[in-house]
């Protein structure tokens, strides 16, 4: 069990590699450590390899957060499947794990004619993917559950089961689990070449030899969840089952000021290129505006564009006017791994043991412990022996959500550790035993923007003008340049050294 970094990478082969540690990466590399290993007792040896510095650091981070119901998938795609197993397995998790989850509700808003004409067939799309609740409504009750809604809305279709989450500590407690239960997790990683059909001495049958930014890794079975990169990786072991062209999306972050206008997600009626521009509240407090749809070939673009924002703004005057004259708190840019299939390209390949996992648009977060599962079912079909299946250890995350109590409103958690109850980013109250937590915790940021993710600190209105100078030093003094390394159930709360 280890998170690495830098250095040479473990001169041992490993069962399964699975590349790229975003939200699905890192739920695959989870599930894989629920299991005992085969007849010989030996546990499989489970590798999760990512080219960045931390989990969820790529498309994981910059979505709109919203847990799916699925009510407009292609019904019968596996996507729709997924969706569906996955917003019920992930919902049972997030209230095991504290991730925050706000059951608020869709209203699918019809603004012409046109649109309004579209909701029946859309209703009776969310019925074939499983939906029931879900109903047509007119415009005064759109109006009075939505009141600050732009004029001429027509109507709406009613989605009760959309929820908003937390995607940056969701990817983080899979990842969490799956190093406490013995996964290898290894960091700033990039896999440049992958040779396989090599001779596997202990196990028979092909290997892959995967040549990194941080030296070789060899393995029996491999998997592929490089999102963006999925294609590349796909092709290099001699596939050419889709291409991958980003699509981006901006969105604007607006104060939690604005939090009163909108109580419902705001959708759009779907297009070909997407779901459209939304207005969704998040459970940190804030309001989204977004995305735009942008196909794109370079996929690193992840800047925002005068162009976008002004589109977003125009858009979002329509639909809430009085939320474009609110602060803005961040812009921000998120690319999807679009393809040109309208499903997700998870496929099998048994007799190079190798799976890909390709495609996953926006409904990945939800579908993410559904995708490992069945991923976890094609690796078992492909021939690799797993054993049985057990329990992790649980798993509890820190609580981000403004639903909730935060730390600093817990009394009883102040008076057995005051550091708790001292604030050091007042924007989003975040405490200086919060950051303390964070950075001694089994994986800890190797960044100022890692941190943020696991806290909030500088995450809110002033950007970290005001915060920023104490939380980096924060940051130094317990990182020093030291590699992170899991202190083990009994220290994870070690006090704050000063």
């Amino acid at each position: 069990m280890s998170v690495t970094r830098s250095g040479a990478l473990p001169d041992i082969p490993y069962d399964v590699t699975v590349v790229g540690a975003g939200v699905v990466g890192a739920a695959i590399a989870r599930e894989l450590a629920r299991y005992r290993g085969a007849a010989d007792g030996r546990p499989p040896r489970i590798a999760l390899v990512e080219a960045r510095d931390d989990v969820g650091d790529a498309t994981s981070k910059a979505n709109t957060a919203i847990l799916h119901t699925g009510f407009d998938a292609v019904p019968g795609s596996l996507e729709a499947r997924l969706v569906r197993d996955g917003a019920r397995r992930l919902t049972a998790y997030a209230a095991d794990c504290g991730i925050p989850v706000e059951r608020v509700g869709a209203l699918l808003v019809a603004w012409d004619e046109e649109q309004l004409a579209a909701l029946p067939a859309l209703a009776v799309k969310a019925e074939r993917n499983g939906c029931h609740d879900t109903r047509l409504i007119g415009p005064d009750e759109v109006r009075t559950r939505e009141p600050h809604l732009g004029p001429g809305v027509l109507g709406a279709l009613d989605v009760p089961g959309e929820s908003i989450i937390c995607p940056w500590t969701t990817t983080l407690a899979y990842a969490t689990q799956a190093v406490r239960a013995g996964v290898d997790l290894h960091l700033n990683c990039r896999v440049e070449q992958v040779d396989g059909d090599q001779a596997d001495q202990e196990g028979g049958g092909a290997a892959h030899i995967l040549t990194t930014s941080r030296g070789t890794l060899r393995t029996r079975y491999l998997v592929n969840a490089a999102g963006l990169h999925a294609d590349d990786l796909d092709r290099r072991l001699g596939h050419d089952d889709f291409t991958v062209r980003p699509r981006r999306g901006q969105l604007v972050v607006y104060d939690k000021l604005a939090r009163d206008l909108v109580r419902h997600i705001l959708l759009p009626v779907p297009t070909a290129l997407g779901k459209g521009v939304l207005v969704a509240p998040t459970v940190y407090g804030n309001v989204l505006l977004g995305p735009t749809a942008e196909d794109l070939d370079d996929k690193g673009d992840t800047g925002s564009t005068a162009e976008g924002l002004a589109l977003l703004r125009e858009k979002g005057r329509r639909i809430l006017p009085a939320l474009v004259d609110e602060e803005v708190t961040a812009v921000y840019a998120g690319l999807r791994a679009a393809t040109e299939h309208d499903d997700y390209r998870i496929l099998a390949h048994p007799e190079h043991r190798y799976v890909t996992v390709g495609g996953i648009r926006s409904t990945g977060l939800t579908a993410s412990l559904a995708i490992a599962a069945y991923v976890t079912d094609l690796l078992t079909e492909a021939g690799l022996d797993l054993g049985p299946a057990g329990d992790l250890e649980p798993v509890r995350m820190p609580n981000l959500g403004e639903a909730f109590p935060r730390p600093h409103q817990r009394a009883e958690l102040i008076a057995a550790d005051p550091e708790y109850g001292t604030i050091v980013c007042h924007c989003e109250r975040v405490s200086r035993g919060e950051i303390r937590d964070a950075l001694t915790s089994t994986l800890p940021p190797a960044s100022l923007d890692g941190l943020r993710r696991r806290t909030r600190a500088r995450a809110g209105r002033c950007q970290g003008f005001h915060c920023g100078a104490a939380v980096r030093d924060l940051f130094e003094r317990e990182v020093d340049g030291a590699e992170p390394v899991d202190p083990g159930p009994g220290e994870r709360r070690e006090r704050w050294r000063p």
